[in-house]
């Protein structure tokens, strides 16, 4: 089962809206549902919360320690804690899946994610990460500007609307029935065709 939950972004108002906070938002809507505030905790330097929920316990954090820091407050508090790896969900901005759809995986590389490259550092490889759609601005030499820029509003929406899909994954991550969790993530309603138009118009 998951016990922590991580949602990885920068810290500060200039990067709210940006793309590179994208784990930011869905922790901060999980955090809404759970009814928990999310609260800063100079030890681990990060906004902290626990959860109760059917009995057991779960942390939700978002490191305040700048993307490429994540691994400090991830490690830290699992340690404490004696939370598994295993254990753990990293939900980030993901360049290589659109706006609205999203990848649930467990382990492999960091695949150049400054995030991600910290905490592999931290507690290693085997932790399940939640890769929100961000999509990629098609140039490598752009792909700095475009996470740190706010989205388009149709993207934004397109996320927006992904984090709450996502969400529902969130009693079958808790359960550790990942199987579940991967189906609800990976499946995306595909937009309504439109109807055909009438012949002679």
């Amino acid at each position: 089962m998951i016990k922590l939950f991580v949602g990885l972004g920068n810290p500060g108002p200039e990067y709210e809206a940006t793309r590179h906070n994208a784990g930011f938002w869905w922790v901060d809507e999980l955090a809404r549902e759970l009814k928990v505030n999310l609260v800063h905790d100079r030890g681990y330097q990060a906004r902290v919360a626990r959860a109760n929920v059917h009995g057991h316990t779960l942390w939700l954090l978002e490191p305040q320690t700048f993307m490429n820091l994540s691994g400090r407050s991830v490690g830290a508090l699992a340690r404490f804690y004696k939370i598994e790896p295993e254990e753990i969900l990293v939900v980030h901005d993901e360049l290589d899946v659109v706006p609205g759809q999203a990848k649930l995986k467990f382990g492999g590389s960091h695949a150049g994610h400054n995030g991600l490259r910290d905490i592999h550092a931290q507690i290693g490889p085997d932790y399940w990460r939640l890769r929100i759609g961000i999509g990629h601005p098609g140039v490598k030499s752009e792909v700095t500007n475009w996470v740190l820029k706010k989205p388009a509003p149709e993207q934004r929406t397109a996320i927006e609307e992904c984090i709450e899909r996502t969400l529902k994954a969130f009693p079958a991550l808790m359960a550790g029935e990942m199987e579940k969790a991967t189906l609800i993530v990976h499946t995306h309603k595909a937009p309504r065709p439109k109807p055909p138009r009438p012949e002679g118009t």
